[in-house]
């Protein structure tokens, strides 16, 4: 008797579960429902307007990957300690930003420190260089750039 039971309430729990209506979000950000009767609409649907060539053609696309810096900007300061532990492996802050000119074909100078997590056993630094955003990690005394995977 107890599994008939527990069968029923598992076969109506099931089919109330089964009939919820989902929203999801398309690639260009607009949110979609998704009904049980596999229809869908659009939620927050804007309505198309027309806008002049002249206008188009004058906007220039956002870079993500730039970064602009106020001119009194000033590169935050490292824990002193962690920095002179660096020293014999050749990992400090400076050794990190010749590796960064390096790879990226510029002098030191042009490479400027954004932020920093810092730890004893590893790092991650975020750079401007040359106007992109670059983002390096430490482990050890290793030095290599961060790779965004997802």
């Amino acid at each position: 008797m107890k599994k008939c039971i527990l069968v029923l309430v598992f076969a109506l729990s099931f089919v109330g579960f089964s009939q919820n209506n989902y929203i999801v979000k398309t690639e260009d950000g607009r949110r979609v429902l998704l009904k049980a009767d596999y229809t869908w609409e659009y939620i927050d649907m804007q309505p198309l307007t027309l806008v002049d060539s002249a206008k188009v053609n004058s906007i220039k696309p956002l870079n993500p990957n730039s970064c602009s810096i106020s001119k009194d900007f000033v590169e935050p300061k490292l824990n002193a300690k962690i920095q002179s532990q660096l020293k014999k492996g050749r990992a400090t802050i400076n050794h990190v930003k010749k590796k960064v000119a390096k790879d990226n074909n510029c002098s030191v100078d042009q490479v400027i420190l954004l932020s920093a997590k810092e730890q004893k056993s590893r790092d991650i630094y975020y750079f401007c260089v040359n106007g992109t955003k670059a983002t390096y990690k430490r482990v050890g005394n290793s030095i290599i750039k961060a790779i965004d995977v997802f």
